[in-house]
């Protein structure tokens, strides 16, 4: 049985993320800039799927491409680690919410874009 977080539109939780970050000082472009390094979208791509409220599971299906440095995102998220969630969709959205807690926190951009050592 699918989770029923798969099914939750991409703008309900992307408007959740940018008052997340601007409560703590940040900005929506910050938010954007995550995003978009995690799944491939351009800003038109983005804004595209907000407006046609795409469930969290189209919204990846549809990502022009994961970041292939996206498996370094460690850590826990919601009591689990990352790296340890067995489904992809899941993963995935859960990379998601963990690059976006670390803009909140306030973590540098070089760092929270992760790239090879």
């Amino acid at each position: 049985m699918a989770h029923r977080i798969f099914g939750t539109s991409f703008a309900s939780i992307y408007a959740l993320y940018v008052a997340k970050v601007e409560r703590k000082g940040h900005t929506q472009d910050e938010v954007d800039e995550v995003v978009r390094w995690l799944t491939g979208y351009d800003d038109e791509g983005l804004r595209r799927t907000i407006a046609d409220e795409d469930d969290l599971e189209t919204f990846f299906a549809r990502a022009p491409r994961l970041n292939p440095n996206a498996s370094l995102i460690t850590g826990v998220i919601c009591g689990l680690r990352v790296e340890e969630i067995d489904d992809p969709l899941m993963q995935q959205i859960r990379y998601m919410d963990k690059l976006v807690d670390e803009v909140a926190r306030g973590k540098k951009m070089t760092s929270i874009l992760r790239s090879p050592a």
